[in-house]
Order: structure tokens, then C-alpha cells, then sequence
């Protein structure tokens, strides 16, 4: 089996998550006791996240870089990027090792197109929400649509993400704020919803809402696995 090197830790509360998913899937297609061969890198996202609300996204690629190239030398054969918004400086981690890389978005997308769906809902934090980054490679690569939600409700999920969802934090109060934010995207003509964050999933599930969820976190880690098998 291929290896599988994973850039975690932002916030470790997904990466344990990606950890489960990646394994079960191993499991689902190979069977018996088999699980994935994987690297994690996991790094202390206190840093990551004070680096991130001061803009400084060159620091951040520096660091970025250095854990792709750390999992180049462990053996990793994919990596994969264990957060949506670090996806901001995915061009400079691929330039920096020869190992391929999975974009969290590109599985995400193809799975919105192939239910035949074109207008999305996004759900993230601020810099996912709002910059090009992210909401560009959908448009862009993908043709779909993007809705996102209005700047005070745009605050209100990135306030719940760093302060509960990354701690691990799950309030039904916030839960509710976040139907009613997909709700409000529903009528404005939404087909579907994405959690382009990966702490969304700890608080967020279909049965929540009304319209189809995509969740960021299984559809990368099923890919990852799906590539790294050659399925």
C-alpha cells in the first residue's frame, strides 16, 4: 500500500476525524484488518491561527511548506491538507515537493456536479467565505455557483468556528444559528450546502437542514483513500 501524509492539527478536532474516516474507508475496500498507511503531521495551531487573523499568509505558507516537504522525506506518496482555509496557500505547498496533493475542493465539487447540482450554499470561515481562494476554484474550475451569506451572518459562523468548533465545543444554540443561516441561502435559491470548514461536520448533519450536505471532510479523506488505493 501507498503512503498517505496528512497536513493536521488545524484544528486536531478534524484531523482525529480524518484519521477515522481514512481507516474505515481502507477498511470498506480492502477488508479484514486493514487500515491506511499514513503520515500526520500535526502542528500547534495556536501560532496558525494568531498568524491567520494577522494576515500573515507568508508565514504561513513557510510553515506549510515545511510540513509538506517533512512528509516528503517520511515516504508520503499523497498529501493531503487537513483544513479549507490553509487551502489559501496550496499553490505554494505544491510547489514546494514533487509529491502529488489532493485539493479539498476539487472532490467536494465533483461530487455537487455529479448530483447535478450548480448552485452552492458556502459555509466556512471568513477568509474561505469571502476570498478567491476557495470560492474562485469552484467558479472557476467547477462553473458553479456560489452563494454566501451576509456579513453579519458571516461573522456568526466564524465566530462559532474559532471559538467553540476547534475546542471541540458543540452548542445546540449554534447549531441553530448555522440552519438558520442555510436556511436564509436555501431561499435565496441554493441547491446544496458546503461545510468548507472542517470543524462544520462536528455540528452540522443532514438531518439538520433541508437541502443536500456536502461535507469537506469525508468527501477529501474517501478521496485520498480512493487515490491512494488506484481506485
Amino acid at each position: 500500500m501507498k503512503t498517505l501524509g496528512l497536513i493536521g492539527g488545524m484544528s486536531w478536532e478534524s484531523s482525529a476525524l480524518y484519521y477515522q474516516i481514512i481507516n474505515r474507508t481502507v477498511k470498506e475496500h480492502l477488508g479484514n484488518l486493514h487500515s491506511c498507511s499514513c503520515l500526520l503531521y500535526s502542528v500547534d495551531f495556536a501560532p496558525i491561527e494568531r498568524l491567520q487573523h494577522q494576515g500573515d499568509w507568508q508565514s504561513l505558507s513557510e510553515l506549510m511548506m515545511e510540513a509538506a516537504q517533512r512528509l516528503e522525506k517520511g515516504g508520503a506518496d499523497l498529501l493531503i491538507l487537513c483544513t479549507n482555509t490553509m487551502h489559501k496557500v496550496a499553490d505554494q505547498l505544491q510547489a514546494a515537493t514533487p509529491v502529488p496533493f489532493l485539493h479539498i475542493a476539487d472532490p467536494t465539487a465533483e461530487a455537487i456536479l455529479a448530483a447535478g447540482l450548480s448552485r452552492v450554499a458556502l459555509l466556512g470561515t471568513r477568509f474561505t467565505m469571502t476570498e478567491s481562494f476557495y470560492k474562485g476554484r469552484l467558479q472557476d474550475k467547477y462553473k458553479l455557483q456560489v452563494l454566501i451569506p451576509d456579513p453579519l451572518d458571516i461573522d456568526t459562523i466564524h465566530r462559532i468556528i474559532y471559538e467553540e468548533l476547534v475546542q471541540g465545543i458543540v452548542q445546540e444554540k449554534s447549531r441553530q444559528a448555522y440552519v438558520a443561516i442555510i436556511d436564509k441561502l436555501y431561499q435565496q435559491g441554493a441547491q446544496c450546502v458546503i461545510l468548507g470548514c472542517t470543524e462544520i461536520t462536528l455540528l452540522i448533519k443532514q438531518s439538520d437542514v433541508v437541502i443536500p450536505v456536502f461535507d469537506t471532510t469525508q468527501l477529501h479523506a474517501q478521496q485520498a483513500v480512493k487515490q491512494l488505493l488506484g481506485l
